[in-house]
């Protein structure tokens, strides 16, 4: 019950935040459109936050949060303290470094992420000046990383969870207030992320001084540091392999056409919604509880941990997937297609969408599979499964994307880029709970099978009926801003309450689900 009292909170906070993103992507949209310097700034914003993945989020959070709880279970408060004011300390220095040597070879790092602008001298300029203002945030942001680590580790969920809002309000700001007083207008933007690094940043660090642990940044030899960065540098690869898949795909649309890295970038925003709001929430909470019972040596808590996560994670992941696809163009003609943003655009993001999010229960999966090794400080099992994930998704992108980019031109090869990504997605989920179970870390409860039948089905009948009753693409487009609202407004609720009439019919009362929302075991989620 307090996994999802803690989840409720942390994905509630996050839901602030990505809803105020859905309005940035709608003005980035309505503003900028999918252009050559869009698909430059979304190539620069992405270098910098996939070394946060790398380095942060991905392997930095999942290598220091089960230390910290080991420290936390078993040290007293001075060696904690001690801990986080070295870890900060080294961490800072290594980030430093790192942005050094960012701003050094920028011209080298936009060939490598984005080798097609070598044939626009201009758009390869642009990136090149932006880069130089954004690498930065690389800085900023990951200890900002570190800090909201520090908080979940305590319980405190709420506050790095509303943290992203700064960034949202900077964009914000830089689209309406100085993009009109720059020469290239996109610009605005690159100043606009390295600005939000700093606010998120000072946002956190008065939170963490509330639990005394504002860190004195401290260098030198530190028995916790040396096994943090021992379980850090394989979970370098495992924890980001998601993101390493997704960078692959933005490097290869780089050479389509212009526009393609915008069209995955925004169909992979909305399948983001979920799995950020919902997927992060989860896998954050989970950490430090299975972190905790694997420092007690409570197989029981564990196990019971990861089956009441996947049961929710499952519970949410199917539905949402099914309703990304069965309403995708309505979702991006309301959001999106305005001005610059046309109706030729919506429907090449429908496509990679809909791609995307048969991957969404495979993201969900590895955000609840992955938290499960690295609690029991286990990172090299994830960076081997990793391993093959990644080369999954270069075998599919061989052999099924790169035929079709050289027979047809490119047209549409941006949707097999998503497609291939969702196919390694699935791989990496399936041998991460695959192996966790070979082990005998987790068993999964008897009505899991069931279960995944019951929802799946009523999935597809929801799915099915969205299809059904959604207008056509050109309606949508002949409708003005608040038709197209009221129109997804209500098909929304519609499709929730399809799955919910079909779950009840199949067993799984309002009752039984709550039972799976709320982990309680004296009711099955399934019927006797």
């Amino acid at each position: 019950m307090s996994i999802w009292k803690s989840s409720a909170v942390f994905g509630s906070m996050t839901m602030l935040s990505r809803i105020l993103g859905f309005v940035r992507d709608m003005l980035l949209a309505r503003v900028f459109g999918a252009s050559a310097a869009m698909d430059a700034f979304f190539v620069v914003f992405k270098i910098p936050n996939f070394l946060r993945r790398l380095f942060a989020e991905g392997a930095f959070q999942q290598a220091f949060v089960p230390v910290l709880s080991e420290y936390r279970e078993t040290g007293t408060r001075a060696e904690l303290k001690d801990y986080v004011d070295h870890m900060f300390g080294t961490l800072a220095a290594v980030l430093v470094v790192v942005v050094a040597l960012g701003l050094a070879g920028a011209p080298l790092l936009i060939l490598l992420f984005a080798p097609g602008f070598t044939d626009d001298p201009a758009q390869r300029e642009l990136a090149e000046q932006m880069l130089l203002i954004t690498f930065p945030y690389l800085l900023f942001i990951s200890l900002t990383a570190f800090a909201a680590s520090a908080l979940n580790a305590f319980g405190r969920f709420a506050m790095p969870a509303l943290a992203p809002i700064w960034l949202n309000l900077s964009l914000i700001a830089a689209t309406l207030l100085a993009a009109p007083l720059f020469e290239q207008p996109v610009m605005a933007l690159a100043w606009g992320v390295f600005i939000a690094g700093v606010l998120q940043l000072f946002f956190l660090l008065p939170f963490l001084a509330r639990l005394g642990l504002l860190p004195r940044p401290r260098l030198g030899r530190h028995a916790g540091v040396r096994k943090t960065l021992r379980l850090m540098l394989p979970a370098m690869f495992g924890a980001s392999v998601t993101q390493i898949n997704l960078l692959v795909d933005t490097i290869l649309a780089s050479l389509l056409v212009a526009g393609s890295v915008s069209w995955l970038y925004y169909s992979d925003r909305l399948v983001e919604l979920p799995l950020g709001v919902f997927g992060v929430a989860i896998g954050t909470v989970i950490l430090p509880a299975l972190s905790r019972a694997f420092a007690r040596g409570s197989d029981e808590d564990y196990n019971r941990t990861v089956n009441g996560a996947l049961r929710l994670t499952l519970l949410i992941g199917v539905p949402a997937m099914a309703g990304l696809i069965g309403l995708s163009v309505p979702i991006l003609a309301t959001l999106f297609q305005y001005d610059a943003f046309t109706a030729t655009d919506t429907q090449m993001v429908s496509m990679a969408m809909m791609a995307y999010a048969l991957g969404l229960p495979a993201f969900l999966l590895i955000k609840i599979f992955a938290p499960g090794f690295f609690a029991r400080q286990d990172t090299a099992t994830p960076v081997r499964i990793a391993v093959i994930s990644v080369l999954a998704n270069l075998g599919f992108k061989a052999v099924l994307v790169l035929p079709w980019i050289f027979w047809f031109g490119g047209h549409l090869a941006h949707v097999g880029l998503a497609l291939t990504t969702v196919m390694a997605a699935w791989v990496n989920a399936l041998l991460l709970g695959w192996t966790l179970r070979q082990r005998g870390a987790w068993q999964p409860e008897a009505s899991t099978r069931r279960f995944i039948g019951q929802i799946t089905l009523a999935s597809l009948v929801m799915a099915a009926l969205l299809f059904w009753i959604s207008p056509a693409a050109v309606v949508w487009t002949q409708w003005d801003a608040g038709m197209r609202l009221a129109a997804v407004a209500g098909l929304i609720p519609l499709g929730m309450l399809v799955f919910l009439v079909v779950t009840a019919a199949l067993g799984l009362t309002p009752r039984r689900l709550m039972a799976v929302v709320t982990f309680d075991r004296n009711v099955p989620p399934e019927r006797n």
